[in-house]
């Protein structure tokens, strides 16, 4: 089937002029860079427990960066490029990370609550909420929060507890934010 513009149009939409394709990558390497960022400053937590808010944002997060990395027209050359370079870029990343053992993000666990106490400081510089921290006690069968011996704001944005009266091997808290406090 051919399109009334004729076949010059499948070349426009599917394909790229090569001046583009640095413009692409460069692109994605600026929306790749500006994600790091942001996650820094806001927070892991960002990535994680999303509610019905959440995943609209992130969705937006994907079409905001999308369209900026493909620019116009978007076509499926764009797109791939794209998408090429993002994992290339994550590629490079990792490995920097493995060899080096330097993080990306950089992102210490930190102690939002110790010994039934909730560390006001730590809870406001994760960008978590009482409630969310009281959800994670409940999916760990903790009915009050003098129960919890502590609570982890993992580096994946996942909160961990434990609770009062178990034995926490020292190793376990290396490198944890406020680990002297548990």
């Amino acid at each position: 089937m051919t399109p009334p513009e004729g076949l010059h149009t499948y070349a426009y939409y599917l394909g790229i002029e090569p001046w583009r394709i640095p413009i692409v990558m460069l692109s994605a390497l600026g929306i790749y860079l500006a994600f790091l960022l942001f996650v820094k400053l806001f927070g892991v937590r960002v990535l994680t427990g999303w509610n019905g808010f959440d995943a609209i944002i992130i969705i937006m997060f994907g079409a905001v960066a999308g369209r900026v990395i493909i620019g116009h027209p978007p076509t499926l050359a764009a797109g791939v490029i794209g998408l090429g370079t993002l994992m290339v870029l994550e590629m490079i990343f990792g490995a920097v990370q493995s060899v080096t053992g330097i993080r990306s993000l950089n992102v210490k666990p930190r102690v939002i609550v110790a010994h039934g106490k909730i560390l006001e400081k730590n809870l406001r510089r994760a960008h978590l909420t009482r409630v969310e921290v009281f959800g994670a006690l409940r999916r760990a069968g903790v009915a009050q929060l003098s129960q919890a011996q502590c609570v982890i704001l993992e580096s994946t944005g996942g909160l961990s507890v434990i609770r009062e009266g178990e034995k926490v091997d020292p190793s376990f808290l290396a490198g944890v934010i406020d680990a002297e406090k548990v």
